[in-house]
Order: structure tokens, then C-alpha cells, then sequence
């Protein structure tokens, strides 16, 4: 007769057995993780060294903050960094983008040709200002405008790619840009353009980058989610306090000016973030009413679904 614990120790072996090579599988896998060609938009370039065993990763590099999020949305990379305007222009049609942490604050500057009379946003009237459509420095300069007692109507807008700016600046083809970095320290370092504002003053902040993925990655593949949202605080912990490796890491994979990146972190005019905590979720909402009340979108996200701070919170308490 054959032993019943015997059997089942034989089963659970052979269980394990089988099983084993499906989980070495799911370790050894490939994340490809969407960045954009910015300072802000750095953090991803540091995820290698704490990435979990048998994970590897695959930067995808977009130079719009709209392909970044469309990359997510038809999941040819499997996470994204870009600026909320993006992210809130897709979720407010109905696409499957999940915000799960922050990525970045701060990043932009109004920057306008040196030696000119413009020192503030009132001074931008009449001028042409360079502004990349739907964008999170659009939203931001809009809402500037307006606080000013100004609008749209009060400037030339001149559609602009971020890594034009500096170049059209200096040829005087545009009087003043809504910039982001490291376009706005270049122009400053170099002594082309020179400081209007940082437009942090209104009720989004800082806001600029956020962490998203699928909805389908959320609801399938939890884990996932958690072990690369770990990794990105990691990253985010020590590059704060490595500045001179962020510089090096920026000239390195963006070609970015050495000068023009050390004038903006020494301006502290990035911020590295992660968590998608309680003021950062309000400052996107905020953000998505003024998309609203500029005719930007049609409806409101649904928030209950576009912002996911389920993995962000579990972190925080860890």
C-alpha cells in the first residue's frame, strides 16, 4: 500500500518542481519604462542599481509628453514619466492611465532674452512667447496670465518644441519661452535669456511629473506596480542627496549643457519626488479644473480610478 504522507511530499515536490521555473520566468523579465528628454524626467536612469533579482530595465526615451503617456496607454512600455497635462488629457477621454506616484516638481521657467525690459509675466504682453500646446508649462503660463489680470489674447503664442526654445531665443525669433528644463538654466548659464519667473505661485505648486502605468498592469500585475514604485523611491532617495551624480547622469544620457544642468539644480528647480500623497492628488486635481475651465478638456477624469495612491501609501508606511 502506498503511503498517504508520502504521496503527498512526492506531489508537493513535484509541484514545486514544476512551478519553479515559471517564477525564475516571471523574475527574469524585462521592464520598459517610458522617460521623456528632460532633467526632471531623470529618475529612471538611476532605477538599475535597485531594481529587485532578475529584473532588468529598458528606457524608452520620447521627446512629448503625449507619446510618453499614448506609449503607456497602448502598453508599448509597461510604465511612463510625464507631465500631468498629459496624463490628465487622456484619462479625461476615457484612456486606461493610472497615476501611482509623483516623478517630479518644479522643472519649468519663463525665460526671456537677456537684457530686454521683460522681468515679469506683465511684460510678456505683446511679445511672442514660446509655449508647447498641451503641456504642463501651458496650463501653468495660462493660469500666470490670468492671475495677472491677462490672457492668451495678450501675448503671441508660437508653438515651440522644449528643446527648441533656447536656440529660437537666441536667434530672437521668439521674445520669451514657457521652458522646461534644462532649456530655461542653458539660456540663463549661457547668458542669452534671463529669469521672468518660476511659475510655482498658484494653487498646483510645483506639479510638473507624475509615475503612471496601465490599468490593466494595476489590476493584473500588483506587485509589479509595487516593486518598481519601491525602486523609483530608492532612485528618487539618492539622488537627492548625490546632486553631482544627477549632473553627471544628465550630461551623459541627455547631452545636456554641464553648466546649463548645475544651474538648474543649483536653483533648485527640479524636485524629485514619488509619493502621490494628499497634496500632490489636489494639486491634480486643481490642475485638471483649470484644464476644465480653458476648454482643454471636455469632462473631469474620474479621479477614483486616474489617481491610485494605493501603492504610494503602502510604501509610507513601510
Amino acid at each position: 500500500m502506498i503511503d498517504r504522507r508520502r504521496l503527498l511530499a512526492g506531489s508537493v515536490l513535484a509541484a514545486a518542481t514544476l512551478a519553479a521555473p515559471s517564477i525564475l520566468k516571471a523574475q527574469d523579465r524585462t521592464v520598459k519604462m517610458g522617460a521623456l528628454r528632460l532633467v526632471h524626467s531623470m529618475p529612471p536612469y538611476f532605477y538599475e542599481r535597485f531594481l529587485p533579482p532578475g529584473m532588468k530595465l529598458e528606457i524608452v526615451v520620447f521627446d512629448s509628453p503625449t507619446d510618453g503617456k499614448n506609449a503607456v496607454v497602448t502598453k508599448s512600455v509597461d510604465f511612463g514619466t510625464f507631465g500631468i497635462a498629459a496624463a490628465i488629457l487622456g484619462a479625461a477621454v476615457g484612456e486606461p492611465v493610472v497615476v501611482v506616484g509623483a516623478l517630479s516638481n518644479k522643472g519649468m521657467g519663463v525665460i526671456a532674452k537677456a537684457g530686454t525690459d521683460m522681468h515679469t509675466i506683465k511684460d510678456l504682453k505683446g511679445k511672442k512667447v514660446g509655449i508647447w500646446p498641451g503641456s504642463t508649462q501651458e496650463v501653468f503660463i495660462l493660469e500666470r496670465l490670468k492671475m495677472e489680470g491677462m490672457s492668451v489674447k495678450d501675448i503671441t503664442p508660437v508653438r515651440v518644441p522644449f528643446g527648441e526654445m533656447p536656440a529660437m531665443l537666441a536667434r530672437g525669433d521668439i521674445d520669451a519661452y514657457v521652458g522646461a528644463e534644462p532649456g530655461p538654466g542653458l539660456s540663463i548659464s549661457t547668458g542669452i535669456g534671463q529669469l521672468v519667473e518660476y511659475p510655482y505661485g498658484t494653487a498646483m505648486g510645483g506639479l510638473n511629473m507624475i509615475f503612471a502605468t496601465h490599468a490593466d498592469t494595476v489590476a493584473k500585475d500588483p506587485n509589479l506596480v509595487l516593486a518598481m514604485l519601491k525602486t523609483h523611491r530608492k532612485a528618487v532617495e539618492f539622488m537627492t542627496e548625490n546632486t553631482p551624480a544627477v549632473v553627471d547622469m544628465s550630461v551623459q544620457k541627455l547631452g545636456a549643457n554641464r553648466a546649463a544642468v548645475e544651474q538648474a539644480l543649483g536653483a533648485h528647480n527640479v524636485e524629485y519626488v514619488w509619493k502621490l500623497d494628499d497634496t500632490v492628488q489636489g494639486q491634480a486635481k486643481t490642475y485638471a479644473q483649470h484644464m476644465l475651465n480653458l476648454k482643454q478638456i471636455r469632462a473631469l477624469p474620474d479621479f477614483g480610478t486616474f489617481l491610485n495612491p494605493r501603492f504610494s501609501n503602502e510604501l509610507a508606511a513601510s
